[in-house]
């Protein structure tokens, strides 16, 4: 029959298709799918076709038009897939593979003195880093005319003598002394900045981290013991502290803390100068008028406080010879950090 003939045709045409995109795979279903295609008008002619095979010749049709149907969906599932990959694909990156980043070797310090401080119940307080002078220096027991003062060269915003770039973290220890009563037990990280030349040992800026106890019948004794237990779990179990006579304007007694060399382990080598001992961080009990200039009552409570330079810390444990390397953002040196944290 010619019906049947053209049907076949048609269905050779259909398993036959292909197409390079959308535009054609919609061509195929206009030229054969819509009102006036191909299989349209076979369903037109369909009304000629002589009743005793009206039900061969519809059942071959219903079958053209829906395979020419499943292949037009085909194709188009076919042609979005190939699109999803290519619109995935990142034709920018390299052949190399993307290297694993790391925290800097200052912040891994950091957060790991936070999180010993933290076991003994002290939280973090910070404050700004564009200070006033009665926070950095008056309320610490730094008068105008102190020659305390000159121990550190200071930033000054220009026209604006009595506002600064601080000097040290202390500044939030009299903000948290000012803003609230004891008890207080507050550590205080953060970046500080002086008048200094830039070189192997010194910066303009660093990084330090200050601890803060205030409570009634906070003694020297409770200084020594917190200072026991940061000590050994920051540099190890077998770790030596000793405690020297010192000075420093906001506390009295005041005291700089050395630990037993970690390189040497005491015995005397070329970094601690064979003396078996390195310096770590000043301490020392706060001084009453310190307290009394932020509103607590000296005569009620006393307390204790911990300076450390993150930077000299971070030397101590990794060996960084040079202050420079820590703001320079070498990748080759912070690569070294990758399994440090």
């Amino acid at each position: 029959m010619i019906m049947i003939e053209r049907i076949q045709k048609l269905l050779a045409e259909v398993n036959s298709w292909s197409a390079n995109g959308t535009e054609e795979i919609d061509a195929l279903r206009i030229k054969y799918l819509s009102k006036k295609g191909e299989i349209s008008r076979l369903f037109n002619d369909f009304r000629e076709v002589p009743n005793d095979q009206k039900r061969q010749v519809g059942q071959l049709l219903n079958e053209l038009k829906e395979k020419a149907q499943d292949r037009i969906n085909e194709l188009k599932s076919g042609f979005e897939s190939n699109n999803d990959t290519d619109a995935d694909a990142d034709y920018s990156r390299t052949v190399y593979p993307i290297t694993l980043g790391t925290r800097h070797p200052l912040s891994i310090v950091k957060n790991e003195i936070v999180d010993i401080f933290a076991r003994m119940g002290f939280t973090i307080a910070e404050g700004p880093e564009i200070e006033d002078d009665w926070h950095v220096f008056e309320s610490l027991n730094f008068p105008p005319e102190h020659p305390a003062r000159d121990m550190q060269d200071t930033f000054f915003i220009e026209k604006t003598p009595d506002i600064l770039l601080r000097t040290h973290t202390s500044s939030v220890q009299t903000r948290a002394m000012t803003d609230s009563q004891p008890p207080i037990r507050i550590i205080c990280p953060g970046r500080v900045y002086r008048n200094e030349a830039i070189s192997y040992r010194a910066h303009c800026f660093f990084h330090q981290v200050e601890a803060l106890y205030v409570d009634k019948d906070v003694s020297f004794a409770d200084l020594k013991q917190a200072l026991n237990f940061f000590a050994r779990e920051m540099f190890g179990e077998e770790t030596q502290i000793r405690l020297r006579p010192s000075y420093f304007p906001f506390t009295e007694p005041s005291a700089e803390m050395d630990i037993s060399c970690n390189i040497c382990g005491g015995k005397g080598c070329g970094f601690c100068k064979h003396t078996g001992w390195v310096e770590i961080l000043g301490c020392g009990m706060v001084d009453p008028n310190v307290l009394e200039n932020c509103g607590i009552d000296s005569k009620v409570y006393s307390g204790f406080a911990i300076g450390m330079g993150i930077e000299r810390i971070t030397n101590l444990k990794y060996q960084v010879n040079d202050l420079r390397m820590f703001s320079e953002n070498d990748v080759r040196f912070l690569e070294e950090f990758k399994s440090a944290y």
